[in-house]
């Protein structure tokens, strides 16, 4: 059997540098913790974990509850999320909440039993609501559609400033009628993605027209069901922003059924450039937001408050580009109106 000194031989450092990269690896260089982790596999070495949680008073688990767990984006934060927590020495607990209150109140509560250190919440809901007191509230963070208020460290996006650049985009190309497929009706995204959008229109002296807004849920059917509402107008809009990338493939598929072409007949946006997005026919101009990013940032935020290290910055806002791809075009001739 393997023990912590062949661990030591294998990454070339002290037996002492081998057990503190893995009883407290936030004391450990990055390089040096993968160093010890790559040794570790080699030599199927297996700690004692009781013995090191019962020193250090933690489990090591960190829970991630995800809204949707086979969602493109969300996989992509995960995976940055898992990255953080391994190079951390944490693991972590996935819990595909389907958005489930209850749901995520059942496996939060890991915290309290002291089966998990902390929590990433995915989704604007606080399971740790009850909990009125700031000096009892468990970690945890919030990411991707997070929850107003300030009470917990956020990790998000500018949406607002996002969805008005896909729009100012589609009206830089002489598009004036300009359909909308919402996600979800109680998310944070969907409030914040619908005003930059109206912003963006009001901004081009264009009264935005609720009628060109279609309800939808991020996923692939509401865009296709959203295109053929949207399309099957008396006046038609001449360009569709989809906000998510899921509904705007969903849309794709709509439109071409219904024997149009993009982006002759009808331009498409979507928001995330997930990795189906550069190879749709036509490939889709999109909202690229750091994905893997977000998970990391979280993580590391969580894992600084698990081990009561102060945050620089609570509240996280990563980056956006609009990447324009073969999907949208100027307005097809004849069809240029006025707003």
């Amino acid at each position: 059997m393997s023990n912590i000194r062949e661990v030591a031989r294998l990454a070339g450092v002290s037996v002492a540098t081998v057990s503190r990269a893995l009883k407290s690896p936030e004391r450990v260089l990055l390089a040096t913790r993968e160093r010890v982790n790559a040794a570790v596999e080699q030599a199927g070495y297996r700690p004692n974990l009781m013995a090191v949680q019962f020193r250090s008073r933690r489990t090591f688990n960190l829970v991630i509850l995800v809204p949707h767990i086979a969602n493109s984006f969300f996989a992509r934060v995960i995976s940055g999320a898992q990255k953080a927590a391994q190079s951390a020495g944490y693991r972590v607990l996935l819990c595909d909440t389907l958005g489930c209150e209850a749901t995520e109140r059942e496996y939060a509560d890991l915290v309290h039993a002291h089966q998990a250190d902390g929590v990433l919440q995915l989704r604007a809901y606080d399971p740790f609501a009850s909990t009125t007191d700031a000096a009892d509230l468990p970690p945890i963070v919030n990411a991707c559609e997070i929850l107003e208020g300030g009470r917990h460290p956020t990790v998000s996006l500018d949406n607002h400033g996002a969805a008005r650049a896909v729009t100012e985009h589609l009206l830089a190309l002489g598009h004036r009628r300009v359909g909308l497929i919402n996600g979800p009706a109680t998310s944070p995204l969907t409030r914040d993605r619908r005003a930059g959008y109206e912003a963006a229109l009001r901004a081009a002296g264009i009264t935005p027209d609720a009628k060109l807004i279609c309800p939808g849920d991020f996923s692939l059917k509401a865009g296709y069901n959203g295109a053929l509402q949207l399309l099957g107008m008396p006046e038609r809009p001449t360009a569709l922003f989809c906000e998510s990338d899921e509904m705007a493939i969903g849309a794709l598929k709509r439109i071409k059924e219904m024997g149009l072409r993009v982006p002759q007949d009808v331009s498409l946006a979507g928001f995330d450039d997930i990795e189906l997005a550069a190879y749709c026919d036509p490939p889709l101009t999109t909202i690229a937001q750091p994905a893997e990013c977000f998970g990391q940032h979280a993580v590391d935020m969580l894992i600084s408050l698990i081990e009561k290290r102060p945050l620089e910055v609570r509240h996280v806002t990563l980056p956006h580009s609009l990447v324009v791809r073969q999907s949208t075009a100027g307005v097809p001739n004849g069809d240029i109106a006025s707003g």
